[in-house]
């Protein structure tokens, strides 16, 4: 899992900004909201423009190193546009059962690596400089990949590859390898802006959604999962004169699904399609703005289905909504404040009160307790 992230110098956080999953205080309520010793489940606050979404950019982009995700929009905004310094620079910190994994690394402006490092429990893997063209690759052998052809990987004319990209799709590891569970826990990484997907949602192709409903048990577990939300419906599925599928809500007389349903259904259908009903379970996923179509009712149940459907990965989920930063569903320690000056800084950090189980966080927000770390 997830122990600790930083960055610095990318796009509007031009300093410092960590987010650690392990700084957990000694709350003995909803513990559910934490996974095997780090927090599992988060809510960050904002304001408009305080980066909120770059934030859950950020997270992922080793996602994008590691699985050359598109990098449209990022070629010419990676770097701060106040900073001097001319690389973004990335910090991972893993924890895997009893191993330490830290993942480090640094962009230009372009998104070509300048340097890269990894280390576990406190040894060093490899050390790569590619601005200075210098390599280090003697701890190699601590992970058995001492026999790794190195000199392939250095002949390479074609644009900087991570290094650890190469190392894993060029060796063979053990199932239970250290870098074997990185890179299937970075591969399971997500972000879901959910806002965007539901105003983009008549865009979106459904035709492999339909053929997973095709299947009774799974298009009744899309309904029991609507239902479950506080949708009451009872859901059809059926083939058209021209050989496509569409849903409906049956009623007395069949109702087209995706041009009667409401705004926060359709958010649900597009959050279940990238969640929900994927057949690999996610290890983190970022949720922008994930409750931008719900009622706050409806947003409570979600994050209880997270925590109970999901109880090992890890949900970061960004709102504006103050009717969920309540002890009833989350807990001090889970709930942040993203500053216009690039600061993260839970709640109980967030004033000099012992924040306990009875205080109404919401009341204290609102009535300033907490402007300071805003």
């Amino acid at each position: 899992m997830l122990k600790k992230f930083t960055v610095k110098n990318y796009k509007n956080f031009k300093d410092v900004i960590s987010l650690d999953f392990s700084k957990i205080a000694g709350y003995q309520f909803n513990k559910d909201c934490l996974s095997m010793g780090l927090i599992g489940k988060m809510l960050i606050y904002g304001r408009n423009a305080t980066g909120k979404t770059n934030f859950g950019r950020a997270l992922l982009d080793i996602k994008r190193l590691m699985y050359d995700m598109s990098r449209n929009g990022e070629k010419s905004v990676l770097i701060n546009a106040d900073s001097r310094d001319d690389t973004a620079k990335f910090i991972y910190e893993f924890k895997f059962g009893n191993d330490e994994v830290i993942y480090k690394y640094s962009r230009f402006a372009n998104t070509d690596l300048c340097d890269e490092e990894l280390s576990i429990n406190g040894n060093i893997i490899f050390k790569c400089d590619f601005k200075n063209n210098k390599f280090d690759f003697q701890g190699l052998n601590i992970i058995s990949a001492e026999t790794v052809n190195t000199n392939r990987y250095l002949i390479q004319d074609n644009d900087v590859l991570p290094f650890l990209r190469w190392l894993i799709n060029n060796t063979s590891f053990s199932y239970n390898s250290v870098l074997i569970k990185l890179s299937e826990y970075v591969n399971k990484m997500d972000l879901i802006t959910v806002g965007n997907n539901r105003i983009e949602s008549s865009t979106i192709d459904y035709s492999k959604f339909f053929e997973d409903l095709k299947n009774p048990v799974h298009l009744q577990n899309f309904e029991d999962f609507l239902n479950l939300m506080g949708i009451e419906c009872k859901l059809v599925l059926q083939e058209l004169p021209d050989g496509q599928v569409e849903l409906y809500f049956a009623h007395k007389k069949l109702v087209p699904f995706y041009s009667t349903a409401s705004s926060g259904t359709l958010a649900l259908t597009n959050l279940y399609q990238k969640i929900v009903s994927k057949a690999v379970g996610s290890s983190l996923v970022y949720l922008d703005e994930f409750d931008a179509f719900y009622h706050y009712e409806m947003a409570e149940k979600l994050i209880s289905f997270f925590k109970t459907k999901y109880p090992k990965c890890q949900f970061i989920m960004t709102s504006h909504n103050t009717n969920l930063m309540t002890n009833k569903i989350m807990r001090p320690d889970c709930l942040f404040i993203l500053s216009s000056r690039g600061t993260l800084t839970a709640l109980c950090d967030a004033t000099e009160r012992e924040l306990r189980e009875g205080h109404n966080l919401e009341k204290m927000y609102i009535s300033g307790e907490f402007e300071k770390y805003e």
